[in-house]
């Protein structure tokens, strides 16, 4: 079997093209639109993410502000939540992960205004994500899907067949991704199991991936799925980021949760990293920045329809 490497890159640039219609829009009807980026410590991949959020706002004309905090207290990065949620000039607010141990991760996110919170983390958001009638996607989750949708259109495939005969399985059970992507399976149709990276620490991952019509990894362990780890056609979309440095040169790279070379014999289709999930995640990013716009106290309904699944054709 020849894999296709599904290409993340084309489908964030007409995703892009999208958004950026959006955001002249909101410039037309007077609406402020702004994204606000809070990294706590100096983490390699919350800086990095940042560093490209930081690029697409640009490239879209949305404003970007930069809160960049030492290893404050839960007390002193709530505070500086607040204070976003006061701004009217900022309608998204991405508190970016990983966090440092001692802060209260949970806490944080309930501090957040829900009308800005565009990565759906406070209560309020997640749990209307979980009934299926979000106000916002989470990003990650959504490009899986985005991508996933408009590969299945790009090879001729009707997405409710393929989804309703399909079983998902998503490696990873982060609030922001892993449980996320099994809500939108759920809104799909398709049957769905849920594992964690504990099923390979005692041999028994493979029992599970290797029934996947669509594997979903996001674990965050870098190269953990292996060709024992999928069945002979399966689809694989890769949401790992892991940065490895060279010993030698000290240079970094990033890499998957997936080997991609190692499955690429036996799957249908498998998304590279870098080059994958990750460029259509930061579109929608500030994709879901626009129509916080659109919710804020004075907007107005945005043109984007409203998707209970976070898929858009």
């Amino acid at each position: 079997m020849t894999a296709q490497l599904i290409d993340g890159r084309a489908r964030a640039e007409r995703l892009k093209a999208d958004v950026a219609r959006e955001v002249k829009q909101l410039a037309a009807d007077g609406i402020a639109c702004g994204l606000a980026t809070v990294i706590v410590g100096d983490d390699y991949r919350a800086r990095a993410y940042e560093h490209r959020l930081a690029r697409v706002a640009g490239e879209l004309g949305v404003p970007h502000r930069r809160v960049a905090l030492p290893p404050v207290s839960t007390h002193d990065l709530r505070s500086e939540v607040h204070r976003l949620n006061d701004d009217p000039s900022v309608t998204g607010i991405l508190v970016l992960r990983p966090l440092p141990a001692h802060i209260h991760e949970a806490e944080v996110f309930r501090s957040l205004s829900p009308v800005k919170d565009i990565e759906a983390v406070h209560p309020e958001n997640a749990g209307l994500l979980a009934l299926g009638v979000p106000r916002y996607v989470p990003s990650t989750a959504a490009s899986v899907y985005h991508v996933l949708d408009q590969w299945l259109d790009s090879v001729g495939e009707d997405r409710p067949a393929f989804y309703h005969r399909s079983l998902i399985v998503v490696v990873g059970r982060s609030n922001n991704v892993g449980k996320p992507a099994v809500s939108l399976a759920y809104e799909r149709g398709a049957a769905v199991e849920s594992v964690d990276e504990w099923a390979s620490r005692t041999g028994r991952l493979g029992r599970y991936t290797r029934r996947a019509d669509v594997l979903i990894v996001a674990a965050g362990v870098p190269g953990l799925i292996r060709s024992e780890h999928v069945r002979e056609g399966a689809v694989v979309l890769d949401v790992g980021i892991n940065p490895l440095r060279d010993p030698d040169t000290g240079a970094v790279r990033m890499v998957g949760d997936v080997d991609t070379e190692d499955v690429l014999p036996r799957v249908r289709a498998v998304t590279p990293v870098p080059g994958g999930i990750g460029p259509v995640t930061d579109v929608w990013l500030l994709r879901n920045t626009v129509a916080a716009a659109r919710n804020a106290p004075g907007g107005r309904p945005s043109s984007i329809p409203a998707q209970k699944d976070g898929s858009r054709s």
